[in-house]
């Protein structure tokens, strides 16, 4: 019985829950993380979209499990392995959706556009875009902007468009690393092809995911540099005068946030070196936790945030 439990839990891929830290974004840029009411509203907004990606999940194995049982790694899944029912899982589904958009309701009508929007967007992808080149990377991509965008309607706190264009672009980047990995990965296992996996990978060669993912790598880091020149968000409190000298002109007075450039620059490199010399990527979730380098980078610049924005000044 602990044993059908561990595989339910399973089903809901928590690991993937990682990308719904996505919705605090608007809460620390906002300069309210610390204050009791807005954070609580957040998590509970947190807790309803790991709900409901885990319900998409589900979807998303019961309508493949044919060709999961062919993949070197999704063979494992609970369905696909058979340690879940299909009918077993469609009721796991029913339940934790439900849940999920009755927390959405309680933080909001707002909040609730948000999930029925990620929802359709991602029913439509598990349907019928999956299949489809280049539709496939949007509709991934649409997944991770819509997290930042339902932190942003919680709290009220209005995103900068450099911050909306970076996320847009890291978004890209990460879906296109994720089939660039795939790719790579069904090409060397030689017991199926890759568009028996993967009907939308047939359309892509190697070359033209690495130079879209040059692209996008790219414009994240001239969007992010963008954001911490141009922007000064709500919060940052910067007083320093005494540490600078009056020569220098006020311009330099405010922008910190420019140190925050090194480790996002760092962990995109890290990232690329994980998908090129590694073949890693098809999981972001996965490479993240694994690679103790680009997770600390991460961490390195969300502490750098969260003291540039409430501990200067």
């Amino acid at each position: 019985m602990i044993k059908h439990y561990y595989y339910i839990l399973k089903l809901f891929r928590p690991r993937q829950w990682i990308k719904n830290f996505a919705l605090f974004t608007a809460l620390v840029l906002g300069g309210q993380f610390f204050e009791i009411d807005a954070f609580t509203q957040v998590f509970l907004g947190f807790i309803s979209f790991c709900l409901l990606t885990s319900s998409t999940y589900i979807v998303n194995d019961i309508l493949d499990v044919k060709k999961d049982k062919l993949h070197p790694f999704k063979k494992a899944r609970p369905i696909a392995s058979d340690k879940i029912s299909v009918r077993e899982g469609i009721i796991i589904f029913i339940v934790i959706l439900s849940l999920s958009l009755f927390i959405a309701k309680e933080v909001g009508n707002g909040f609730l556009l948000i999930a029925l929007l990620y929802l359709v967007l991602q029913m439509l992808y598990s349907f019928v875009f999956k299949s489809i080149e280049i539709f496939d990377i949007f509709f991934i991509a649409a997944g991770y902007i819509l997290r930042v965008l339902a932190g942003e309607v919680i709290t009220g706190y209005h995103l900068s468009v450099w911050l909306l264009l970076t996320t847009i672009s890291l978004s890209m980047f990460l879906a296109v690393g994720k089939r660039r990995s795939e790719l790579t990965l069904l090409k060397s296992y030689t017991g199926v092809r890759a568009t028996e996996i993967r009907q939308s990978l047939s359309h892509y060669s190697e070359q033209l995911l690495a130079a879209f993912i040059i692209v996008f790598a790219t414009s994240t880091f001239v969007f992010y540099s963008l954001f911490t020149f141009l922007e000064n968000p709500q919060g940052v409190r910067l007083s320093l005068d005494v540490f600078l000298p009056d020569v220098l002109p006020y311009y330099l007075q405010r922008k910190w946030l420019m140190v925050t450039i090194i480790p996002v620059v760092y962990g995109l490199m890290r990232y690329l070196q994980d998908i090129y010399e590694k073949q890693e990527g098809e999981s972001p979730d996965r490479v993240l936790l694994s690679d103790k380098s680009l997770l600390a980078s991460v961490i390195i610049w969300g502490l750098l945030v969260v003291f540039i924005i409430y501990f200067i000044g």
